[in-house]
């Protein structure tokens, strides 16, 4: 299918670029139902788009189609009844057409200003009907549209970061600021403190982790349960600063969720606190690994 496309894929990322509007994309049957996820991916990287079912155009939808949109047309033969409607009136509005379609002698190929052409492969299903084969090529054909665009456009993660804020893309790409409490009062002990203080600040917060901070307030060292465990023997002597990580493990406000998760992994680590940007001595709040996994 690649080198079936030739120039044709460039031109057609050029006008997509181009539209003044949106890509309004359509189709029926089989290639609708991957024209309505083309229609995602485009809106899902940055580029205005919506699907428009090719029977409804004939029965007043066509109001939708505007001079300055672009339209995406999909069918694997081209001969499709239902799309000569759309295709005569985007040519009276002067709409540029894109058509993913095998047979070139199709009213579709001829009305189109861009040919995609889909390679003549057979469909998979045992009787070789069923769109199959087809709609596959073009399913990875309009993604390869619509991430050339974004490529184009130098969108970077988080332009895309703002589309997608519900789900598990969006808890991934989240700035750590959105999953931790900023409120929340932070388990800090000074650098001094006694081993009956470090407990109790440790329970209280409740992440099973201590901030140790130094008479500047800046952040000296971290301990943990295991710290505790394993300076058990000095429960009545030790101080805070006797039984520390000293140079913790931070991250600065406003790092993607996926990175800390990356961070706390490479480290073997569960929890860690969040700093100021400008300053990574001074927490401003403390992640959990589980706070953070979905």
């Amino acid at each position: 299918m690649a080198q079936a496309l030739e120039g044709s894929f460039v031109e057609a990322v050029e006008a997509i670029l181009a539209a003044e509007r949106r890509i309004i994309v359509t189709g029926i049957g089989k290639s609708g139902h991957i024209g309505r996820k083309v229609a995602a991916t485009f809106a899902a990287t940055g580029t205005a788009s919506f699907f428009l079912h090719a029977s409804e155009a004939a029965h007043g939808d066509l109001g939708m189609v505007t001079s300055g949109d672009l339209l995406l047309v999909l069918s694997n033969s081209g001969f499709s009844r239902e799309l000569r409607p759309l295709l005569a009136y985007a040519q009276r509005q002067g709409v540029p057409v894109i058509g993913i379609v095998s047979q070139q002698n199709s009213p579709l190929a001829q009305a189109a200003n861009i040919v995609l052409a889909l390679p003549s492969a057979p469909e998979a299903c045992p009787v070789r009907i069923a769109p199959t084969t087809s709609t596959t090529m073009m399913l990875g054909l309009g993604d390869a549209l619509a991430l050339a665009v974004m490529q184009r456009k130098g969108l970077t993660r988080n332009d895309i970061a703002q589309w997608h804020p519900g789900g598990e893309i969006g808890s991934r790409i989240a700035p750590i600021d959105d999953v931790v409490n900023l409120q929340e009062p932070l388990p800090l002990v000074s650098w001094n403190a006694p081993m009956r203080d470090i407990v109790f600040e440790m329970t209280s917060g409740g992440k099973g982790v201590a901030g140790v901070i130094g008479e500047d307030g800046s952040l000296v060292g971290i301990i943990t349960d295991g710290d505790l465990r394993r300076a058990f023997d000095q429960v009545l002597t030790a101080r805070a600063c006797d039984i520390m990580t000293r140079d913790p493990i931070t991250v600065p406000s406003g790092t993607p969720v996926e990175e800390v998760l990356t961070l706390m992994n490479n480290a073997k680590i569960t929890v860690l606190f969040v700093t100021e940007v400008d300053d990574p001595a001074k927490p401003i709040a403390i992640a959990h690994i589980h706070d953070l996994v979905p």
